[in-house]
């Protein structure tokens, strides 16, 4: 069941694909502005590079743990407005349209080609579908936030179970100091019938396809440690 001006997850991957192809074009059309932001995200590349070395399977585990954590970052980090998934997305599009401009202008196309498409396939697919499960779990809260404007019934619910004792009250603050409001609002939505009717199937939905991307990093991290470097010989 989706919540009212809540779109389905097909919608949302439309939106990480036009957020991750506007960070491709800005990487292309502005290199200079673009290079600034991503200058921190190069160097750490390049130091992990210098540490890890192609066909080990530290290598692999290193790659495939630094992908999943970042989704999985983005995911419980989407509530605040949806401004970490769609950072990613952007900056991801970003880096690879910078990087590929510079390895064209130093090498060719085809070591281009040779270097992103064998793990990219799975990657860059995981990428989409994990920050579009952030963006859809990132709204909820939005919404919910409308909801409680606009329809009484569910934000007396709301605040019937932030208030009704003394124990959800101190819960309910300490779920604010700690989560932040966004966070909040999911959380005392799960507790009560009327409001977790709307959260759980969206939040379920969004879990099961950031599980489908993080299960598609594994491959990629295998094809980039030990099938990209061939390429590059």
């Amino acid at each position: 069941m989706l919540l009212p001006l809540q779109m389905s997850y097909k919608g949302w991957i439309y939106i990480a694909v036009a957020l991750f192809v506007a960070g491709m074009i800005a990487g292309v059309v502005l290199p200079e502005v673009t290079a600034e932001p991503l200058e921190g995200e190069l160097a750490l590349l390049e130091q992990f590079a210098a540490m890890l070395g192609p066909f080990q399977i530290t290598t692999a585990l290193f790659i495939f743990l630094k992908n999943v954590f970042a989704l999985l970052t983005s995911f419980v980090l989407s509530p605040l407005l949806c401004l970490v998934p769609i950072s990613a997305l952007v900056l991801n599009g970003g880096l690879i349209a910078y990087v590929s401009t510079t390895v064209i202008q130093d090498k060719s196309v085809g070591f281009l080609l040779a270097g992103l498409l064998p793990h990219g396939i799975f990657e860059i697919p995981a990428i989409i579908m994990g920050e579009a499960a952030a963006l859809s779990f990132g709204f909820t809260p939005i919404v919910m936030v409308i909801l409680l404007i606009k329809h009484k019934e569910i934000r007396t619910a709301l605040l019937s179970t932030a208030t009704q004792d003394r124990k959800h009250i101190f819960l309910s603050l300490a779920l604010f100091l700690i989560a932040g409001p966004f966070h909040t609002v999911i959380i005392l939505a799960l507790l009560k019938e009327q409001t977790k009717t709307f959260i759980v199937p969206n939040l379920k939905q969004n879990i099961r396809y950031l599980m489908i991307a993080c299960a598609l990093l594994l491959p990629a991290a295998v094809i980039e440690t030990y099938v990209t470097p061939l390429f590059l010989i």
